[in-house]
């Protein structure tokens, strides 16, 4: 009997470990179980040098969203990128969408700017003002070789 006991409290601590090893996965992993509400949102881009998919969209600081897909236009050569927006936040027509670097050397991410405009872009909409990615290499290149 003493020893069904033992067996048992170990059985219990293992399933407990396997549980919280899963939930830490996931957390970590930022896996959604569950996927979240969500609507798509398109827009172009001349340069999105340096953002993968999976990078964030901000606004005002505060993550609204996921980069769900990179394309090439291969009519107009723009990049078009596909943007996964919670659903609780709506865009408006007028919002600036730019692409931005943490730090200097950090990871690219969208962060739109909002507008003014009363009307909202609906699902599968499109931003149409942007602002492309700014390359360090070529800023540097222009101080350093253009300096007179």
């Amino acid at each position: 009997m003493k020893r069904f006991n033992v067996e048992m409290a170990v059985g219990v601590f293992l399933v407990a470990g396997f549980i919280c090893f899963a939930y830490l996965s996931v957390k970590l992993g930022d896996v959604a179980l569950f996927s979240e509400k969500t609507y798509p949102v398109s827009a172009r881009f001349g340069s999105v040098s340096g953002l993968k998919e999976g990078a964030i969209v901000e606004l005002a600081g505060v993550k609204i969203g996921t980069v769900t897909d990179i394309a090439l236009d291969p009519e107009s050569y723009e990049a078009l990128i596909s943007l996964a927006i919670d659903a609780d936040v709506k865009l408006q027509e007028d919002a600036i969408a730019s692409i931005r670097t943490t730090g200097i050397i950090g990871d690219k991410y969208v962060e739109v700017s909002p507008g003014g405009l009363d009307d909202y872009i609906q699902p599968g909409g499109e931003i149409v003002e942007t602002e492309s990615a700014v390359s360090i290499e070529k800023l540097v290149s222009k101080y350093i070789f253009e300096k007179k």
